[in-house]
């Protein structure tokens, strides 16, 4: 699919926007003054794949959460920020890879040129966080509630703010918990700039319907070409966050780089224990980086023929199964080493 075309700003040790590769990104949720727990919760995130880490910085105190996670991951690092110039300061100082401020909150003129200053000098991207809880009194009363318009126009204003000191290294989030207008907002501001895209649908909720509302919104952006990072939010462990917006991805055919499983929803012909393998598959595929189709199959009616295009799959019998590759038939075998046979034959790819 053809990408929208945005400003590719570097990030860190990777980039965003232009033609990179759209990243991943979580957010630590353990209280910023546990040092040790948030640098353990960064490390399960780097190990699941995590491209961007965000944390909150709430207060001066929270500014020592920076070296000991730079530290421990290799993961580009954004600053959480709200209202308090200095903390963003501090957080430039300290080596912060990014950094997340609205500038219209940070007070007058000066203090947005300091942080404009602090990040150009260290080339630290500043991303512009809107959502439709967050708007100006003023936007709010015009448009009368937050609509994709008002927030798109109160994002532009916060990048205007950076743009007057002559920075422009920005990424902009315009987020709703309600998914078409969360769609929309991203659509429009798709049009009026060219800065790079991060997407992601707020107060998504637990993991059922935060994953739902997320794939709606998310996966009909990039389907679209705009987007150039995610993160899906769920009130729920952060490396789910992880699993999620990368299965989004593979969905779209956007991330290549890892097995890609298709099972059947079973019925009546169905004679073994498929969706226990079908898990069991998903789980033993995990931490394999190989860029192949399986497919988990409930019967040979809909195995070999319907599943032509696995690299590998298996199809169901009466107590066994038919090991199939690229829809030929390479043997049959009991249910029991169903699973063994399989993770045989996909080692040898």
């Amino acid at each position: 699919m053809e990408r929208r075309n945005s400003k590719k700003i570097k990030l860190g040790n990777t980039f965003i926007g232009g033609d990179s590769h759209i990243l991943v990104q979580s957010m630590l949720n353990i209280p910023a003054s546990d040092i040790e727990g948030s640098v353990s919760q960064a490390k399960e995130l780097a190990a699941a794949g995590c491209q961007v880490i965000r944390f909150a910085i709430p207060n001066e105190d929270a500014l020592a959460l920076i070296e000991p996670i730079k530290e421990a991951v290799s993961v580009p690092l954004v600053a959480d920020i709200h209202f308090d110039y200095r903390l963003a300061l501090g957080a430039a100082e300290r080596g912060i890879d990014k950094i997340r401020i609205n500038p219209g909150n940070i007070g007058d003129d000066s203090r947005v040129k300091a942080v404009a200053d602090a990040c150009r000098k260290k080339n630290i991207p500043i991303r512009i966080g809107v959502n439709s809880g967050s708007l100006e009194k003023d936007i709010l009363a015009r448009y009368g509630s937050p609509t994709p318009e008002a927030m798109v126009e109160s994002a532009l204003y916060h990048a205007a703010l950076l743009e007057k000191f002559d920075f422009n290294d920005i990424v902009i989030s315009i987020k709703s918990s309600n998914v078409q207008t969360m769609i929309s907002a991203y659509e429009l501001a798709a049009e009026k700039c060219d800065y790079p895209l991060h997407l992601g649908v707020t107060e998504a909720g637990t993991e059922r319907m935060g994953i739902i509302k997320s794939s709606i919104g998310i996966g009909s952006l990039l389907a679209k070409g705009i987007g150039d990072t995610i993160r899906v939010s769920l009130t729920d462990k952060p490396v789910k966050e992880v699993f999620a917006a990368f299965d989004i991805l593979k969905a779209l055919g956007l991330k290549n780089d890892s097995p890609y499983l298709i099972s059947c929803p079973t019925c009546g012909r169905t004679k073994i224990d498929l969706v226990s393998l079908a898990k069991q598959v998903e789980e033993k595929l995990k931490d394999c980086k190989k860029p192949i189709k399986v497919a988990v199959m409930g019967c040979v009616v809909n195995g070999p023929g319907e599943a032509r295009e696995a690299d590998i799959g298996i199809a169901g019998g009466d107590g066994s199964g038919l090991i199939f590759k690229k829809g030929e038939i390479l043997r049959k075998v009991d249910e029991k080493d169903l699973l063994n046979e399989l993770m045989k034959e996909i080692d040898k790819l």
